[in-house]
């Protein structure tokens, strides 16, 4: 197995002194073993795509500007 060593922030450290009984490598290889594995998904996914990135980020503006206008009817009190 790779060392890997990384930094976090201060008040993430304080805590993480807080409880030494808590195996803090194994949390973070296990969030990142799970990032990972989403990541392969993703790209096995999308290499069989056949929409160009164009259509991706027009895709995006559509789906975005739905729930937008869903979300802002939630707040303004409306039904869904």
């Amino acid at each position: 197995m790779v060392n890997v060593t990384f930094a976090v922030p201060e008040e993430l450290h304080e805590i993480m002194k807080r409880h030494p009984e808590i195996r803090w490598s194994e949390i973070a290889r296990k969030a990142m073993w799970e990032y990972a594995q989403k990541l392969e998904l993703m790209e096995r996914i999308t290499s069989e795509s056949r929409l160009s990135e164009k259509d991706v980020l027009e895709l995006d503006k559509k789906v975005k500007a739905g729930l937008r206008r869903k979300y802002e009817g939630v707040s303004k009190g409306e039904k869904q």
